[in-house]
């Protein structure tokens, strides 16, 4: 079956989500309205921001991307009114130049990016520029994009692959190849850098900046050097997915394809993602957010691979359905969906909400419900 063929059997499935998002988001957003901070994660039923970096804490784009999303599914002007006032104050984050780092992707792409395709805004499409000519003055030319600021000079992280969508982005709107080459350069260095022969990806890679010979892969969110953190498996698959569709090169959607084959096989259990897929077997820790990235890139490899599109379609539906059952929480009083979120193996933000997941799962809803506009 085509794609579109496989998304109209799913469209009942996709309703009932979309019914569950209507009734839970007016009350994400009501908890959100009049808060001195942007949302990220949820303590006693209330939201709580990031816990350091302040206004440029990563996750800072995501959720005027989330009222986007609600905007476009119901027409309600009371989220486009929240998604504007959250880029508004992003723009403090400009000011705070020092803790900016390689996720300016997350927090512009999808925030004024996406409020410039919907609403013809200049004043979005300049911070938006903005933020891409940030990204690219991170790029070393020995081919790739720093991820971290302090003593972290020859560090790239598998994450960047979502956050070069906005120097993608930048070239078609400016008709200037520079971001484009520079993105493709980075991915081109993660390919053949971070993809390991099973198609299990690295989350950090530590290059010389000056030789760029390689000087450690170190465990990063995962469990362990040379484990397989799951959110960052996903991060992979959406990303070359997008490069594919920016660029055209099959490399990128080849790609694409055997991260994912190794990302399915690793999670057709129960098909709620471990944190990591080599964390030891009594170990129960689960990353739903690297479920709802992951659904969001095999939606797009559906469409971009006519022969696999039912098996990758079949897998999102199936990501979908256990976060539905297992990990959301559709009630009135807190305020973030998904619940069983983990920052890291190792850090202390263990099955926790994260705006950044409810934003995925939402995001693989609208296409499931075929809203045409790629945040990406």
């Amino acid at each position: 079956m085509t794609y579109e063929q496989l998304r109209q059997n799913a469209m009942p499935f996709a309703q009932s989500l979309r019914d569950k998002l209507i009734a839970k988001m007016p009350v994400a957003l009501a908890k959100a309205q009049g808060l001195d901070f942007i949302p990220y994660t949820v303590r006693g039923n209330a939201w709580a921001p990031g816990p350091f970096d302040g206004i440029c804490w990563w996750t800072n784009g995501f959720w005027a991307g989330e009222m986007w999303l609600m905007y476009l599914m119901t027409g309600d002007a009371a989220y486009r009114t929240e998604a504007e006032h959250t880029e508004a104050i992003l723009d403090a984050a400009f000011a705070d130049f020092e803790h900016l780092h390689h996720d300016v992707g997350f927090m512009w792409r999808i925030s004024a990016g996406v409020n410039h395709a919907i609403t013809g805004s200049a004043e979005s499409h300049t911070r938006a520029l903005l933020a891409a000519t940030l990204l690219a003055g991170r790029f070393n030319p020995l081919g790739f994009i720093r991820a971290w600021n302090g003593d972290c000079i020859g560090w790239a992280i598998i994450d960047c692959m979502l956050n070069i969508s906005l120097l993608y982005w930048a070239s078609e709107q400016t008709g200037d190849p520079r971001f484009r080459m520079i993105a493709m350069a980075h991915a081109d260095t993660t390919m053949r850098c971070f993809v390991r022969a099973d198609g299990s990806v690295s989350h950090i890679v530590q290059f010389n900046p000056e030789t760029m010979a390689v000087e450690g892969i170190p465990a990063g969110q995962g469990y362990a050097p040379g484990s397989s953190w799951s959110r960052g498996q996903a991060w992979a698959m959406y990303g070359f997915a997008l490069s594919y569709l920016h660029t055209g090169k099959q490399a990128y959607l080849e790609t694409a394809k055997r991260v994912s084959e190794y990302f399915i096989a690793q999670v057709s259990d129960d098909w709620v993602p471990r944190c990591d897929f080599r964390q030891p077997d009594s170990v129960t820790l689960k990353d739903s957010c690297a479920g709802a990235v992951a659904a969001c890139a095999l939606l797009e490899l559906s469409k971009l691979d006519i022969d696999e599109a039912e098996r990758y379609f079949d897998a999102a539906i199936h990501l979908l359905t256990a976060m539905d059952a297992a990990c959301a929480d559709w009630g009135d009083e807190n305020p973030a969906i998904l619940q069983k979120c983990t920052g890291s193996y190792h850090g202390q933000d263990h099955h926790i909400a994260m705006t950044y997941a409810d934003f995925y799962l939402i995001e693989a809803v609208s296409k499931l419900l075929g809203d045409p506009l790629l945040f990406w």
